[in-house]
């Protein structure tokens, strides 16, 4: 059975509405925070679903080369506000480089992905576009749309971080961040490990696939210890890492709950 927060498209992976929780100052609304992988296989259906939802906003999280390869569809008529950069230091560690070495088992794939999400909240490109979508929460009203590659990693610290802010029980950060894994990915996997087979000489199991596409709230626990071990709270980490003062916040808070 379909969870009742996702919505379903031909293909758009993991689309689904992050409102709808309970907050510091009431229930944030539904329909208009949404969170889903990226838009490059959007149907024209799909296409059509997106425009009667009257979008006003998407924050693309992904790299230059990602949209490059991947370019999303857009409706017609398409006057979005697009949030994406064209800086493409991710830090010491590429996924390019990573997918290189990478033995293909489990384990060495959640070990990169613990790695990344403590670096995620600090990296340049992610910080500019993390704090681009806060000024934007500031000043629309309309539906907005979160997305990066698979809708996972980077979109899931950008929608925790903005649960955080909206006073939503870490509880229910945790379990809208979980979602991802409420769907069947064997499609893409058993195509990604092909991919991989014939670029390697080898396929990854499906269980290594299985965690290379999933989330664990171990991996969200450690960008949230990461953030405080270098700036002592969220609300200082929002404030001096991404511009989000006591006036934003402010802004942001009205914009979620009025």
């Amino acid at each position: 059975m379909t969870h009742p927060r996702k919505l379903g498209f031909d293909g758009i992976r993991n689309f689904r509405d992050f409102g709808g929780y309970v907050g510091a100052h009431g229930t944030l609304p539904s329909g208009r925070l949404f969170r889903s992988g990226h838009h490059a296989l959007a149907s024209d259906a799909d296409l059509e679903k997106l425009e009667a939802m009257n979008i006003s906003a998407v924050i693309d999280l992904r790299r230059p080369n990602e949209r490059a390869v991947s370019p999303s569809r857009r409706w017609n008529g398409f006057r979005a506000t697009l949030i994406e950069n064209d800086d493409s230091h991710e830090g010491e560690e590429s996924w390019e480089d990573f997918q290189a070495r990478w033995d293909l088992t489990s384990e060495d794939f959640r070990d990169y992905l613990d790695r990344y999400y403590r670096r995620t909240p600090f990296l340049p490109r992610l910080q500019e576009l993390y704090a681009r979508a806060f000024a934007l929460l500031a000043d629309t009203d309309g539906p907005v749309i979160v997305h990066c590659a698979a809708g996972k990693d980077r979109t899931g610290v950008l929608v925790a971080l903005i649960h955080t802010l909206a006073g939503v029980h870490r509880d229910d950060i945790v379990a809208d961040y979980l979602l991802t894994n409420d769907r069947d990915w064997t499609e893409i996997a058993s195509h990604w490990a092909k991919d991989i087979e014939a670029r390697r000489g080898r396929a990854p199991t499906m269980d290594a696939m299985q965690t290379a596409l999933s989330v664990d709230a171990g991996y969200l626990d450690a960008a949230f210890a990461a953030i405080m071990e270098r700036y002592g709270s969220i609300e200082a980490y929002l404030r001096d890492a991404l511009g989000v003062d006591a006036r934003h916040r402010n802004a942001i808070m009205r914009r979620l709950f009025e």
